[in-house]
């Protein structure tokens, strides 16, 4: 796997090379690796299986099915401190006679209970020659976005059948574990603030998170207590903009996730007649250089991209020396490569356009128009239920785009009558999708009007100046508490700290890229601050991309993004909607 030179695939992978593979590597001496489900996707979303021929090992099995003993062989074992995952392991070595292998390298990604450790103690001590915690236990989803394990998070955040139970407190401790595994692969032990709301849960999590730094960084190998580092974890609540959820957003990887059946990031098309299968990941240059633009000017540009690459091999063919023959039979499996890329976007991009062209481009002008509560022109909306009624009286709109449009208009309006929202779910016939609107009030988001339930919203920065396309008007407000907080104008009242502000975070280190003296890119980087924000209860697509877009205005400040899991709009709504559900009717989508 090429990954990139920065970002967290990269950093998890020189984690476990140092922590795992060159801890137990002897010259020439294969190993077998034996992972569970967790570990599973964590290797495959930062290696190749090539990457881990060349650490030294040549088989990769499951730790829980039945397996054909290697009593010659060493095995490493990198799985989660489970009581699943170390029977698995007991079980390979429950006599020496019938040990499945000569010895075991044990790696728990976070830290293992004593109950399970004395298990294994007892079990099968003799056989094991290393037994470690590495501290990873989070997903490095994209180089700028990590992920956490824990795919029922916001039923068990939300739900008020859970409110005021243990499990609700069990789910927020493990989040705070796995964020700090993210800040010690970061090396980072950051300032810890929330945004304060009529919710508790961002407060009670960066409380968490802020003791659990204090232990890890008192207790890490070292044995030193590390000062606080020049960056910021920011914790918020997945209410606090629940705009950007359920908007149809038009760049191209939120459009393709929102409108098309892409599962486990894999898109499936049809080219030449047969069915063919692409995984959407940042080994594709591609891809990579496209996701985040427009629709709009990816449409444009990958005709350009086929024409460059014909162009290319044109002048390729033209020499017709035997080493012109030679370099051209060279690059035909790269040619090949490139225009297969390109063929697997531009049908991707097509496949957005139909869907686009069909219904999506008259939704698209009434939700830019409710999320403002201006118009193209910029004049305030006086009746947004005017703009709202030629969305919900047209029958070639899905349920679930009507849904949307509802719950854009009751955001704009900080709630709606009870009334109007009765008649509303009637005219419309979705009462048995009415809790995909009702329930928002668990994410204490105003459905139903009242003086009580106005909701403070965040204070938009001005972008009239920047060019936007008119069906894409709307900036996830992410973006601006991303740019708030790196020019140090987040309020701290409205943003508390749990713990003492990183004394450099004060502009000077952190300033506008038209400030910035001038340095070489690595300085810069390894100078910079980072700044981690962490949503609770899922992030969109649009609010992935501002942490990019972010970090490249400001070079002197660099911005991970984070969340339970990523969202969809279809997939928010449907867990919206099992809010209001007994847990044992809740089916949870793992990741």
């Amino acid at each position: 796997m090429a990954p990139a030179l920065w970002g967290l695939k990269s950093l998890v992978w020189q984690k476990l090379k140092s922590s795992v593979f060159e801890d137990c590597k002897k010259e020439e001496e294969w190993k077998v690796m034996l992972l569970d489900d967790y570990t599973t996707k964590l290797l495959s979303l930062c290696c190749k299986m090539t990457d881990l021929l060349a650490e030294g090992i040549t088989v990769v099995e499951n730790v829980y099915k039945n397996r054909e003993p290697v009593p010659h062989m060493k095995a490493i074992y990198f799985i989660t401190p489970t009581k699943k995952s170390v029977d698995g392991l007991i079980d390979d070595f429950i006599s020496k006679s019938s040990s499945r292998y000569k010895a075991a390298y044990v790696y728990f990604t976070d830290f293992c209970p004593d109950n399970l450790f004395n298990k294994i103690k007892s079990s099968c001590a003799k056989s094991i020659r290393r037994c470690k915690e590495i501290n990873i236990s989070f997903f490095p989803y994209e180089s700028r976005v990590f992920t956490l394990n824990v795919p029922d998070a916001f039923y068990r955040c939300y739900s008020p059948t859970l409110a005021k139970t243990k499990d609700k407190d069990a789910v927020m401790q493990a989040m705070a574990e796995q964020i700090v595994t993210l800040c010690a692969t970061l090396d980072e032990n950051p300032g810890v603030r929330y945004k304060s709301g009529p919710s508790d849960k961002a407060y009670k999590l960066a409380e968490l998170v802020e003791k659990n730094l204090e232990n890890y960084y008192k207790t890490d190998e070292k044995s030193q207590i590390k000062a606080k580092t020049h960056s910021q974890l920011i914790i918020i609540d997945r209410g606090f903009d629940p705009v950007s959820t359920v908007l149809h957003e038009l760049t191209f990887q939120a459009m393709a996730y929102d409108l098309l059946p892409i599962e486990n990031d894999t898109y499936k098309y049809k080219t030449e007649g047969k069915e063919r299968e692409a995984i959407l990941e940042e080994d594709d240059e591609l891809w990579v250089k496209i996701r985040h633009q427009h629709i709009a000017d990816v449409i444009e540009e990958i005709p350009k991209l086929f024409k460059e690459a014909s162009s290319k091999r044109k002048a390729a063919e033209g020499k017709v020396s035997i080493s012109g023959l030679t370099q051209l039979m060279k690059k035909m499996p790269l040619y090949r490569k490139e225009i297969s890329r390109q063929v697997i976007h531009l049908n991707l991009a097509e496949d957005c356009m139909s869907k686009f062209k069909s219904n999506i481009e008259r939704l698209c002008k009434a939700e830019q128009d409710l999320a403002l509560g201006t118009d193209v022109e910029g004049q305030k909306v006086k009746d947004s239920m005017r703009v709202l009624l030629p969305v919900l009286l047209n029958k070639s709109h899905e349920s679930y785009d009507k849904i949307r449009a509802i719950l854009l208009y009751i955001f704009s309006t900080n709630g709606t009558t009870q009334e109007n929202l009765d008649k509303l779910i009637q005219n419309v016939q979705i009462q048995s999708d009415s809790d995909m609107i009702r329930n928002w009030k668990y994410l204490d988001v105003p459905v139903i009007s009242s003086s009580a339930a106005q909701q403070h919203k965040y204070p938009r920065r001005d972008r009239s100046s920047e060019e936007t396309y008119q069906l894409s008007r709307w900036t996830p407000v992410i973006k601006d508490v991303m740019e708030d907080a790196i020019e140090n104008k987040l309020d701290s009242k409205d943003w508390p700290y749990c713990s003492q502000c990183p004394p450099t975070w004060n502009g000077s280190g952190v300033v506008s890229a038209r400030q910035k003296p001038k340095g070489s890119y690595k300085d810069e980087r390894r100078s910079s601050a980072r700044l981690i924000i962490f949503v609770i209860g899922g992030i969109t697509y649009s609010e992935m991309r501002s942490a990019y877009e972010v970090s490249q205005v400001y070079k002197s400040c660099e911005v991970v993004i984070g969340s339970t899991h990523i969202l969809t709009p279809k997939r928010l709504l449907d867990e919206v909607k099992s809010l209001s559900k007994p847990k044992d009717m809740v089916y949870i989508k793992d990741e």
